[in-house]
């Protein structure tokens, strides 16, 4: 098996640094719009033989170092009673969104139970990779879900996530700590069919102060990595706009840390420490530069890496549309062939 990515996640030497992309590109490829032609978002996440077809999608087309499970940070809330629904032009929307703490008292925790057919998506995409790269699983932090839930969508201020944080303390953190809970069992499941790393997403907790996240989402987010601990797998931690939290997100419990794009790499790490894999951090928008422009932020982004064990290249986010694959297929093999060692 192609094992750089577990290597780097280890703090091990590799022969040359690893890459994978957040959504891989999947989303964004020919075959995977062929597929959504035909099924909705949600129907790809529930049919377990579909979503390892678009998880390998990227696979065969890349000499990517790691595969990721294809489904959506926001399954748990369905999960857990919310009505969830991707609109055409809108994204997620909850029709039922948490305004109070009654709102939070009827959800439901299933450990992941409910979930079930991510965890046999994993075991289906394992299967098919056949140790050709490993596979991640993953799910969305407390913090980002919890936003989701309250905001009924996405948000730009996250005024009703904060207004509900400050007045309601208590049913907040009931909130948060259900929502950990049901993540953790979630995550648990998708390691025992398969997934050899796993990823929080905390894409929104970056609009929050250091004081903040320390007193209203740190506590919950060491409840996940805590309970996942024993499974010995690598656990990343990944935000965006979280310059300020970095030591306190590294204090949460994650073996390895994500930092994008707003931060130097070699900066981050220093603040993160050196006893802690990093990965990152490219800008997605510089995929859509001419290739000389690639390879000069790539070479960059490895040169304050410094040939220190334990950085895995990646986006600072996710892969946007209308990406070049040609691009990302050119960005790849500058990093593999700029880092051998």
């Amino acid at each position: 098996m192609n094992d750089r990515f577990l290597k780097a996640c280890r703090r091990e030497a590799v022969d040359c640094t690893p890459v994978w992309f957040m959504r891989q590109a999947g989303r964004y490829m020919p075959e995977y719009q062929r597929i959504r032609a035909k099924h909705s978002i949600l129907e790809v996440c529930k049919t377990p033989e579909l979503a390892a077809e678009v998880t390998l999608q990227p696979i065969e087309r890349f000499p990517l170092d790691a595969a990721i499970i294809f489904a959506d940070i926001l399954l748990p809330l369905e999960a857990m009673g919310l009505s969830l629904e991707f609109a055409e032009g809108e994204g997620p929307v909850i029709h039922n969104p948490v305004r109070d703490r009654n709102g939070v008292d009827r959800l439901r925790v299933t450990d992941g139970q409910a979930l079930a057919y991510v965890a046999d998506a994993v075991r289906v995409a394992r299967r098919a990779l056949n140790d050709r790269v490993p596979l991640i699983g993953f799910a969305g932090a407390p913090f980002t879900l919890a936003s989701y839930a309250i905001e009924g969508g996405g948000s730009r201020n996250y005024i009703l996530t904060k207004q509900f944080m400050y007045r309601e303390p208590e049913a907040w953190h009931r909130l948060l700590d259900k929502l950990a809970r049901e993540v953790t069992g979630y995550l648990r499941q998708q390691i025992r069919e398969g997934a050899q790393a796993i990823q929080l997403f905390d894409s929104w907790v970056g609009c929050l102060s250091p004081g903040d996240y320390a007193e209203y989402v740190l506590p919950h987010v060491r409840v996940i990595f805590e309970g996942l601990k024993r499974e010995s797998v690598p656990l990343i931690y990944f935000g965006t706009g979280t310059s300020t939290l970095l030591r306190l997100m590294r204090d949460a419990g994650g073996t390895v840390m994500g930092l994008d794009w707003r931060i130097p790499l070699d900066e981050g790490w220093e603040r993160l420490g050196h006893d802690v894999a990093v990965q990152g951090n490219l800008d997605p928008v510089v995929l859509f530069a001419p290739l000389g422009e690639i390879e000069r932020r790539v070479e960059d982004i490895l040169h304050r890496a410094g040939g220190r064990p334990g950085h895995i290249f990646n986006l600072g986010h996710g892969i946007l549309p209308g990406t070049p694959m040609d691009h990302v297929a050119a960005a790849i093999d500058m990093v593999h062939k700029l880092s051998q060692q």
